[in-house]
C-alpha cells in the first residue's frame, strides 16, 4: 500500500498585499529643502533617497580617493550634513534628520 507524503503548508500572504500597509522603508517621505536639491522634492522612499544620494556622489565624484568610505561633500551636501567630510555609515543619520512622514 503507498504512502501518502504530507502535503506543504501553504505560504501565508505577504503583508503588503494583505493589508495595504505599506513598510517603513517603502514609505514616501518628504525631504527638506537642502535635501531636496539633492534628490528632488516630491516624497520618496528611504531606500531612493539614499539611491539618488549616492548618484550624485557618484556623478561628481565626491568619494575621498585615499578612503572611499569618506565622503567629501560638496555645497548640497554640506548643507544635508552639516560638515565638510562624513563617512558612509554616518550619512544615514543625517539625512534622516532632513525626511519627514
Amino acid at each position: 500500500m503507498p504512502t501518502k507524503t504530507p502535503e506543504k503548508p501553504q505560504k501565508a500572504a505577504s503583508k503588503a498585499s494583505a493589508g495595504g500597509k505599506v513598510n517603513a522603508l517603502q514609505q514616501p517621505l518628504k525631504p527638506s529643502e537642502e535635501l531636496a536639491a539633492v534628490v528632488g522634492a516630491g516624497p520618496l522612499p528611504r531606500g531612493a533617497v539614499v539611491s539618488k544620494v549616492w548618484d550624485h556622489i557618484k556623478s561628481n565624484n565626491l568619494q575621498n580617493p585615499e578612503n572611499r568610505r569618506e565622503i567629501l561633500a560638496d555645497d548640497k551636501l554640506r548643507k544635508v550634513f552639516g560638515k565638510d567630510k562624513v563617512t558612509m555609515f554616518e550619512m544615514n543619520k543625517h539625512l534622516a534628520q532632513h525626511l519627514k512622514a
